[in-house]
């Protein structure tokens, strides 16, 4: 007997029974999106705070660099000229020398200053004159 009944009705109590796990696995499912959604959202709303905390970080650096900026153009020690004459500088003012280039000009070129030049060209001439050793 129980066979008669029961065997029968196997198929729609398996049926009966998946559809009850569809069922919750769906609403589990769904439940889980929703807390997804929810922590999403969380998260979300963290970055744009913390985004906007670093607008105004940023904000505030480029203006203390502006500040900065201002403060040491208006501070800055003036430029001391360039101590002119290295010794490629020597060579290059007695090679022009030799060429026939005036003082004036060999100062133009290289931009030093004339006196320096014209100091150079004597100081060399009592060097190459042997004036200089036995005074």
């Amino acid at each position: 007997m129980l066979e008669r009944y029961f065997i029968p009705l196997a198929p729609y109590a398996l049926a009966a029974l998946g559809l009850l796990v569809c069922m919750f696995l769906t609403v589990a499912t769904g439940s889980e999106i929703r807390r997804l959604k929810s922590t999403l959202r969380g998260r979300r709303a963290n970055e744009a705070s913390v985004g906007r905390e670093i607008e105004i970080k940023v904000a505030e650096l480029s203006e203390r660099l502006r500040e900065t900026e201002d403060r040491t153009g208006i501070i800055s020690p003036p430029v001391l000229p360039q101590s002119g004459l290295n010794v490629n500088k020597r060579s290059q003012v007695l090679r022009l020398a030799r060429r026939g280039e005036r003082p004036e000009n060999i100062a133009a070129l290289l931009g030093l200053p004339r006196r320096e030049v014209e100091l150079l060209l004597k100081v060399h001439a009592l060097a190459a004159s042997g004036s200089g050793t036995n005074s």
